[in-house]
């Protein structure tokens, strides 16, 4: 069973004895969250949810990670930790939550590319993460377990393993520890620089694939597609551009079977099913796109 706040607070032996206040913070989408004030200082606590497993999310890979991220000077530094439950007390990051809106201000993009320059010059991660092998791993569990997943997938699986792969493998770049899942909500401003949070699908990877991920989150046009990538890489080379606009695509790829697989198994009050329709539409749209050959070819020059 999950354990409760109530225990979490119990179990940390700096805490007793001490005025502690608990709020619950809403928007997570995998774990539940609180914000526990302790003698006026206060901290974020996470909960794992249920089932998690499921969803490829390795505890440990996500502790040694998150410490990572704060060394980096990214990340919030961990203030306790329950090894047994699997429960992170980490500081509070004063500051902005982001939205899609907020991070789609002018010059965000080139501030977000910043703060993934610094994620990524940090520390090395635990694992690897490769979004083609976990929509494999994905794919398994929607057949093991009868998950319903939106039309015409399976039948698109030959483009991703037969085209968008191979072209990516023809000029790999080195790999970097990246958060890999930056909704908007996973940045926070802290008036200077923009924060990362939740490492729960980190590991090391093409950084193309984060400010893929980053740019489809956050439904930018190819302008701030263009200044985030000049941002990172000095110019918008017209390959690391296709390489950014291939692993969009996997993103969304990916992430559709993730939300698809939420909504057979989560107890969380969100509708999965329809952010797994919009994921898998918007993915469509890209393969069909007659820009589609292009990038193939751009990301091999």
């Amino acid at each position: 069973m999950t354990i409760t706040i109530e225990q979490v607070v119990e179990k940390i032996a700096d805490w007793r004895g001490k005025d502690v206040a608990v709020q619950p913070i809403s928007g997570g989408l995998t774990n539940t969250n609180y914000r526990v004030e302790v003698a006026g200082t206060p901290y974020v606590v996470r909960i794992p949810g249920a089932s998690t497993e499921l969803l490829a999310v390795n505890r440990e890979n996500e502790y040694y990670n998150t410490r990572a991220a704060a060394e980096a000077g990214v990340g919030a530094k961990i203030a306790h930790y329950l090894p047994e439950d699997r429960v992170m007390v980490l500081e509070y990051i004063y500051g902005e939550t982001m939205s899609i809106e907020a991070l789609q201000r002018p010059g965000m993009p080139t501030r977000v590319a910043e703060a993934l320059k610094l994620l990524h010059a940090g520390p090395r991660f635990l694992t690897d993460f490769n979004m083609f092998r976990l929509t494999e791993y994905y794919l398994k569990i929607v057949a093991e377990y009868g998950v319903r997943i939106p039309d015409g997938f399976r039948e698109r699986m030959p483009v991703v393993y037969e085209q968008i792969e191979p072209a990516l493998l023809v000029n790999p770049l080195p790999t970097v520890p990246c958060n890999n899942d930056l909704l908007a909500e996973n940045y926070i401003d802290d008036g200077q620089l923009l924060r990362t949070i939740d490492f729960e699908y980190s590991g090391n990877n093409d950084p193309c694939f984060e400010l893929g991920n980053t740019c489809q989150e956050q439904q930018y046009d190819e302008p701030r597609i263009v200044e985030m990538c000049a941002a990172y890489f000095g110019e918008p080379y017209p390959d690391k551009l296709a390489r950014m606009k291939l692993n969009m695509i996997m993103s969304d790829v990916g992430w559709t079977l993730w939300a698809a697989i939420q909504a057979k198994i989560s107890t969380i009050d969100f509708d999965f099913w329809g952010w797994a329709v919009e994921r898998w539409e918007r993915a469509e749209a890209k393969l069909d796109s007659p820009e589609f050959p292009g990038w193939l070819r751009d990301v091999q020059q």
